[in-house]
Parts: structure tokens; C-alpha cells; sequence
């Protein structure tokens, strides 16, 4: 088993048809071609979609079961997250965090599918979602506050006018390594989950090259062990897309509410 090649399938994407590019005028052109990782978030997106419509539209039992499970979930989103940090600007970004959460919660459960990517555990999926986080604090502190007053404001009040650039560009990259951070923090937790399970299953075949015998006894343990790692992973889906939502939505409250 090559423990490095199966890793660099969570790191690399490969596509997996046709090369299709997209032009982007003076920015170059982009690869469009479908792959693992496109095709699970287009999956995640069509059974989100599908899921919620049908839990809370349709009448029948199994809808008002799985309305049963949703509504919870959005009520804590809504009650728990936005309103105490938004206030009343909560109304308005809650479709934004209510898209975020289940999109991240049903990519973080599709991870763990047989023959599916684990989306979130790809630092370029985590990082574009950090870029919309970034792109969302612009245009929550600019709708808000005005430009002018939310440029001046990124600073705090009572900086001595010769120290307030310098303060500017530390706080414009104090804005950048909190994007960063969610990046990092949301890859590096969903691929933990991954290695680790791989390293208990991987440990039955460095064994079994010392022993055929000895190999056969680290069956059972491992593949325990692994399954125990896989099931935690599910918590962790649960987990880490709350809290990705939640600093989220703390740091755009930072820019709605400068004070």
C-alpha cells in the first residue's frame, strides 16, 4: 500500500475528462474539466438542494421527519449564531450562513463515502471558501457603514494620526491570516480524520511485510481502530462546519457592528 500516493489523492486534484478552458481575458485561462472534487461538491449541492426543498415543502412522512432533523439545525444557525453576533441585521444573512453550514456539513458526510472526494479535506476548496469569507467582510462592513466610514474604522478609535497607517496594514493583515486561519484549521481537521484511519489500516500491511502471520493479527485492531477514527469523523463533519459558520459569522459582525 503507497501510504504517500493514496495522501497526495486528498491534495491533488486530477481530472477525470475532457479538458474544457475557460477564458478569463487578461487572467489567463482556467481548466473547467470535471473532477472528484467537482463532481462530490456538484453532488453536495444537488442533495442539499433536493433534501431541504423536499423536507420543507412536501407533506408526507418522510418529509416531516427529515424536517424533523433540519429545522434544529437552521433554528441554531438562526438563534445561536447570527442573532447574537448580527442583531437585527441577522434576517439578512441568514440565507448566506444557512447555505454555508449545510454545504459544508453535507461535503464534510460526503468525505466519508466510499469513492467520494473529501472536498473540505483540499486546501484549494477550503481556501476558496476563506476568499468568500474575505469577499463578505468587504461588502457587510461597505453596506453597513458607508466605504469611508468603514475604512476608517478598520483601525480602532483614538490611534494617533502618525501610527494609523502603519495600524491599517497590520489590521488589513490581521483580516487576511483570519481567512487564512479558517482555511488551514477546516483542511487540516477533515484530513486528520482521513490519515489517521489510513494510518491504522496501513499498519496491517507494514506488518504483514515482517509476518504474513503477524499481519493477520493486526487485522482485527486496525481495522477497530479505523472505524472508531470513522466514526469520530462523523462528530467532526457535525463539528467543524459549525465552526467554520460560526467564525464566520463573527468576523463579519466585526465588520457590521466596528464598535
Amino acid at each position: 500500500m503507497n501510504f504517500e500516493h493514496i495522501l497526495a489523492h486528498h491534495l491533488v486534484d486530477h481530472k477525470t475528462s475532457h479538458k474544457i478552458v475557460a477564458t478569463l481575458g487578461p487572467l489567463g485561462s482556467v481548466d473547467m474539466g470535471l473532477s472528484p472534487l467537482l463532481r462530490t461538491m456538484w453532488i453536495a449541492c444537488v442533495l442539499a438542494i433536493v433534501a431541504l426543498t423536499f423536507a420543507a415543502r412536501s407533506e408526507s412522512s418522510l418529509a416531516r421527519v427529515m424536517r424533523s432533523m433540519f429545522e434544529p439545525l437552521a433554528l441554531f444557525v438562526r438563534d445561536d449564531i447570527l442573532k447574537p453576533i448580527f442583531g437585527h441585521h441577522a434576517g439578512f444573512y441568514l440565507p448566506y450562513f444557512l447555505t454555508l453550514f449545510f454545504f459544508l456539513l453535507t461535503c464534510n458526510l460526503l468525505g466519508l463515502v466510499p469513492h467520494m472526494s473529501g472536498v473540505t479535506a483540499n486546501p484549494w476548496v477550503t481556501a476558496g471558501m476563506a476568499i468568500c469569507t474575505f469577499g463578505l467582510i468587504q461588502f457587510a462592513g461597505v453596506k453597513e457603514q458607508g466605504l469611508v466610514s468603514y475604512v476608517v474604522h478598520i483601525v480602532p478609535g483614538g490611534v494617533p494620526l502618525i501610527l494609523w497607517p502603519l495600524l491599517f496594514v497590520i489590521e488589513v493583515f490581521g483580516m487576511f491570516a483570519k481567512c487564512i486561519s479558517l482555511c488551514i484549521r477546516l483542511f487540516a481537521n477533515m484530513l486528520a480524520g482521513h490519515v489517521v484511519s489510513l494510518a491504522f489500516l496501513c499498519m496491517i500491511f507494514i506488518f504483514a511485510e515482517m509476518s504474513k502471520a503477524f499481519g493477520t493479527t493486526m487485522i482485527i485492531p486496525s481495522v477497530g481502530l479505523a472505524l472508531f477514527i470513522y466514526t469520530m469523523d462523523v462528530l467532526v463533519s457535525f463539528l467543524q462546519a459549525y465552526i467554520f459558520t460560526f467564525l464566520t459569522a463573527l468576523f463579519v459582525g466585526g465588520a457590521v457592528h466596528p464598535h
